[in-house]
């Protein structure tokens, strides 16, 4: 005759999220003190009494395992530090923006340099940009015109931003990405000041 297993044998109800006291449907668990320390195998009536006493609750930790493991904690806190560190974890995290910059590969000399300052402001900014040649008709026959704006670009940008992707034609565009350098911190002024007067000779007393 099929019997159920001890164990809870499901998954937690979500990453962040977890069975305490009532909620944790197993018959027994093993239990790990506050303290982490191993307690043993009880059944989960008794599990519950030993966290009650102690003013503390039992949360399930590894539901699908053979018997479940609990551990007696202060639930409150323990999901107040987490979300601190989700939250520490996401500012962390750098966004970068993708911008995009359209040329035709016959580009008059002001509106180059119109575009080539809005992709020097994205790069101030800390964005990655992508520079776009749009071919039509019979441009298409000359690929190159576009391949040499992109190296103009580039040589001119050399000081400020790096190749992420070289151009790559692709159907009616050719596309190049480009990223900006990381800045070297600015270097303390007061050290060269300090030096200057330790240079200067002290004036005699009368």
């Amino acid at each position: 005759m099929w019997s159920a297993p001890d164990h809870g044998g499901e998954l937690p109800i979500s990453s962040t999220e977890y069975r305490i006291n009532d909620r944790i449907r197993a018959a027994k668990c093993r239990l790990i003190g506050f303290d982490g320390s191993q307690l043993g195998i009880f059944a989960m009536s008794e599990a519950l009494r030993i966290a009650d006493d102690q003013g503390f609750d039992l949360v399930e930790i590894a539901p699908t395992a053979d018997p479940p493991v609990c551990k007696i904690m202060d639930f409150g806190k323990f999901k107040y530090e987490q979300s601190m560190k989700d939250k520490a974890a996401r500012k962390n995290q750098s966004k970068i923006e993708i911008k995009e910059m359209k040329f035709r590969p016959k580009v008059d000399k002001h509106d180059y340099e119109t575009k080539k300052k809005h992709i020097l402001r994205f790069l101030d900014s800390g964005a990655k940009v992508k520079v776009t040649i749009m071919f039509r008709g019979r441009e298409m026959a000359h690929p190159e015109l576009g391949l040499n704006i992109l190296e103009r670009l580039a040589g001119e940008l050399a000081e400020l931003a790096t190749i992420e992707t070289p151009p790559k034609l692709e159907g009616r565009n050719m596309h190049m990405l480009i990223a900006p350098l990381k800045k070297a911190p600015e270097k303390v002024a007061k050290t060269d000041e300090t030096e200057t007067e330790a240079a200067q000779p002290a004036e005699e007393s009368e």
